[in-house]
């Protein structure tokens, strides 16, 4: 169980109005996908962060099954982002930058390189395992980061906007992928301003208003 209590975060800007403090408190069990939308600067990017270990918050607590969080690098906290910029190295081919998730060396064993290339093909990028990033589409690079992080089978899998740019089959097929990884256990948190998105994956949704989360279904 994800536990966020009061987790907090000030901006310094000179007009004290400009941005809220925000303040995020919820419970997120294993097998759950729980969904958040707001506007531009509601705080969804803060928290995604915040929940990884990128920022440092000014206050409350983060556990998992009341194991503290907040001491631990983001590298030791059982959770995987995907961001909107999909975070991929130019210079490496889709299947080391898919193999840096499973192994940091990429000394990659048999079974590894055989989940990868199953996932590829899982997700409509067979056959492209040698191309660059660069060489892709906007929508392909998005199926990478995705497999990525869902191939790492973290205990908490952090998405922000994962689905933009698809369209409705490749949306399905990548639905499909997350919700077998809830069946195994991972705990979603899904940022998408999608309701399609939403009513395909969330059990739970929160609103982001004035930097705190409101249940809205």
């Amino acid at each position: 169980m994800l536990q966020c209590d009061d987790l907090t975060f000030h901006y310094d800007r000179q007009d004290p109005g400009e941005t809220p403090d925000f303040s995020f408190t919820f419970e997120l069990a294993p097998g759950q996908c729980l969904s958040i939308q707001g506007p531009s600067g509601s705080g969804k990017s803060t928290l995604l962060n915040m929940l990884a270990g990128f920022l440092e918050p000014s206050g409350g607590t983060l556990a998992w099954s009341e194991e503290s969080l907040l001491t631990k690098p983001p590298w030791e906290r059982g959770m995987t982002t995907v961001f909107q910029e999909h975070n991929l190295f130019e210079h490496l081919p889709v299947w080391a930058n898919i193999g840096l998730g499973l192994a940091a060396n990429l000394r990659l064993s048999e079974a590894q390189r055989e989940r990868i290339r199953q996932g590829l093909e899982e997700v409509g990028l067979g056959g492209l395992q040698d191309r660059l990033p660069g060489e892709l589409s906007g929508g392909q690079r998005r199926r990478v980061a995705l497999l990525r992080a869902l191939l790492r089978k973290p205990r908490v899998l952090l998405l922000d906007e994962p689905f933009s740019g698809l369209d409705y089959a490749n949306r399905e097929v990548l639905w499909g992928l997350v919700k077998r990884q809830q069946q195994e256990g991972v705990a979603v948190l899904l940022v998408s301003h999608d309701p399609e998105d939403i009513q395909a994956l969330a059990d739970r949704c929160y609103q982001l208003e004035e930097g705190r989360l409101v249940a809205s279904g």
